[in-house]
């Protein structure tokens, strides 16, 4: 059961005691600060009454004087007639699993939509950031000017595409332009420096 649920059984039945008095039996009562001949809650009481029709159990929310968020559950006994004479409760204190699930959450700091995708294959990644430049410049190759091809080489070179083997050829290849241009977009002369 663990020391953060607590566990009530509670007399319901009138001709035997009031309502101010019903818990015959509990444990880990420092949850709600309860003791034997403690009284029950407001639910306990609605049940008694008959307010609520044929109750077998209920489940809800509720915090307690300190800040504890507790979920409480209670199974109602019936005698041969239907009339409520009793019930059992279980209160689970959920502050250190809600404390838990928050510090995950902040130790995690994942949003889905940022996650970047772990690729093993260079040849893969380098399509990808390809797409990538396509997707930043906002054309295709042949509708491209000089100066967004001059933009969509240095969009690949920030992110390493030149270092790859046989990337420039590609990437000339797919502009139409020679690797004398593609050096001249690049800033680096006519031997390309670490071009591949």
């Amino acid at each position: 059961m663990g020391k953060d649920t607590e566990l009530v059984l509670h007399d319901l039945n009138n001709e035997n005691s009031d309502y101010e008095h019903t818990i015959i039996d509990i444990r880990n009562g420092h949850i709600t600060g309860r003791t034997v001949g403690g009284s029950g809650t407001d639910d306990g009481l609605t049940a008694v009454r008959g307010i609520i029709q044929s109750p077998d159990a209920s489940t809800e929310f509720a915090s307690t004087a300190d800040g504890h968020i507790l979920r409480c559950t209670s199974q109602y006994i019936h005698d041969e007639k239907q009339k409520v004479i009793g019930s059992i409760c279980i209160n689970q204190d959920l502050s250190r699993a809600l404390a838990a699930e928050q510090y995950l959450h902040d130790y995690n700091l994942h949003e889905s939509s940022d996650s970047t995708a772990f690729v093993t294959d260079i040849y893969a990644a380098m399509n990808d950031f390809i797409q990538e430049a396509f997707e930043y410049i906002g054309k295709p190759a042949e509708e491209m000017t000089r100066e967004d091809m001059k933009r969509f080489v240095q969009y690949l070179d920030k992110r390493g595409v030149f270092t790859i083997t046989k990337s420039s050829t590609k990437i000339c290849n797919m502009l139409n332009i020679s690797k004398y241009t593609l050096y001249k977009y690049l800033g680096r002369g006519s031997k390309g420096g670490t071009v591949q």
